[in-house]
């Protein structure tokens, strides 16, 4: 009986580490794809733009 209380652990984290991929991949795209990407497009452009502020700063 060791070797299944030495096994379950691991399957366990097996399975739910194979759930979260399944969810991560389900979940890309779909109808919120645009308004995540136009997030992320106006956090880089905040950021490049600050970036380009501080000319102190080396990059």
């Amino acid at each position: 009986m060791d070797y299944v209380s030495a096994l379950v652990p691991p399957v366990v984290m097996a399975v739910f580490f194979i759930g979260l991929i399944v969810t991560i991949v389900k979940t890309q795209g779909g109808a919120n794809k645009s308004k995540e990407d136009a997030v992320v497009d106006a956090a880089l452009a905040r950021a490049e733009s600050a970036r380009q502020a501080s000319p102190d700063l080396k990059a």
